[in-house]
């Protein structure tokens, strides 16, 4: 279900709530606003994830600013049912609290990134005990405050669920205990918290997450795990420079769309760089301006000549063309083919 790809990639909203708690923190935005993936163009779109050295970076910088349970704290109460998107409400919106979870759990990776992160859920008799695996040392406050809040976010959409608190019976955390924990207090409605423990967990009472969802939906879980797997199916990761600067000109290219292409110089000052600087950065990468324009170009006239009635001089000067010939050889070069023949298949074979 999650592909190789995602790998090393989070959420973009997940990303955002790593951001917002570090502007509540009070941390300076130059500590971490150059990292990859908090461009407005990526933190703001719901199909990018951003890698996840990002969000760990932040963590970090919070983690020095304040302990890290208060940062959990706030990283949770950041979080409000909705702020995660479908995951959210797979877990509110299922029969019951211990179905959505579940569910959670198969679509933990819209949220996190599942080659580090893993949500568990066991069930024994009487109680039923949720754990967030994360391997990190205990030592290291990041990974603390990363798998506090987890364990926060649990409880939090459990309770929405059920609509009512739910307090846990038992909380481990894998972490070193804190002078103070006062606000893991706050976080889990208990003081029975185990610090130092393989595993951080949240141990409920079964009937607790067996009650009946009080305002559940006949089929809304089906509709919303399919949405889990087409957000997964359409998730752009950003994984390196090239990543970025390609949906940056895309973004450049969905705005320039009506008048012209996308110049160099407008996708530089989007990317914060120098113009020669951008050319330097894509030969690095083994690309060139002129290649990735004309490999957007292609991918935009293909879709418009399969999708749409319009005609060849329209589709030429919404893709930067000076005419309807220029388009033309254009097309020929790509797939041995006229624009016309292309539109009648529908399918070419691209060279």
């Amino acid at each position: 279900m999650v592909s190789h790809a995602h790998r090393g990639t989070t959420s973009s909203a997940l990303t955002r709530l790593n951001v917002n708690a570090a502007r509540l923190l009070g941390i300076p935005p130059r500590g971490y606003a150059h990292l990859l993936g908090l461009a407005p163009e990526h933190l703001d779109d719901d199909l990018c994830r951003p890698p996840a050295l990002t969000s760990i970076r932040i963590a970090e910088l919070a983690t020095v600013h304040a302990p890290w349970t208060d940062v959990s704290l706030v990283m949770t109460q950041q979080s409000g049912i909705g702020s995660l998107g479908v995951w959210d409400y797979l877990i509110t919106s299922a029969p019951t609290p211990l179905e959505g979870i579940r569910d959670a759990s198969t679509y933990l990776g819209t949220v996190v990134d599942t080659g580090t992160d893993t949500l568990r859920i066991d069930e024994d008799g009487e109680h039923v005990t949720v754990s967030h695996l994360n391997e990190a040392d205990l030592a290291y406050e990041a990974a603390c405050a990363v798998r506090a809040c987890a364990l926060g976010v649990y409880r939090h959409r459990l309770s929405g669920a059920a609509q009512r608190r739910l307090v846990p019976v038992r909380v481990t955390l894998a972490a070193e205990a804190p002078r103070r924990h006062h606000a893991l207090t706050e976080l889990y409605g208990t003081r029975a918290i185990e610090f130092e423990a393989p595993v951080s967990s949240l141990t409920f009472l079964a009937s607790d997450l067996n009650t009946p969802t009080p305002h559940a939906q006949p089929g809304l879980s089906a509709v919303l795990r399919r949405h889990a797997e087409q957000t997964l199916a359409t998730a752009i990761p950003l994984h390196d420079w090239l990543d970025l600067f390609r949906t940056a000109l895309a973004s450049a290219h969905t705005e320039a769309e009506a008048e012209a292409a996308p110049t160099l110089s407008a996708v530089a000052r989007r990317m914060a760089l120098s113009t020669r600087t951008l050319q330097r950065r894509l030969d690095e990468h083994g690309t060139t301006w002129s290649s990735e324009l004309e490999t957007l170009r292609r991918a935009h006239i293909t879709r418009l000549l399969r999708s749409t009635g319009l005609s060849i001089d329209s589709i030429a000067a919404r893709s930067g063309y000076a005419d309807a010939r220029a388009l033309r050889r254009a097309v020929r070069r790509w797939y041995g083919t006229t624009p016309a023949a292309l539109r009648r298949t529908g399918h070419p074979d691209a060279k």
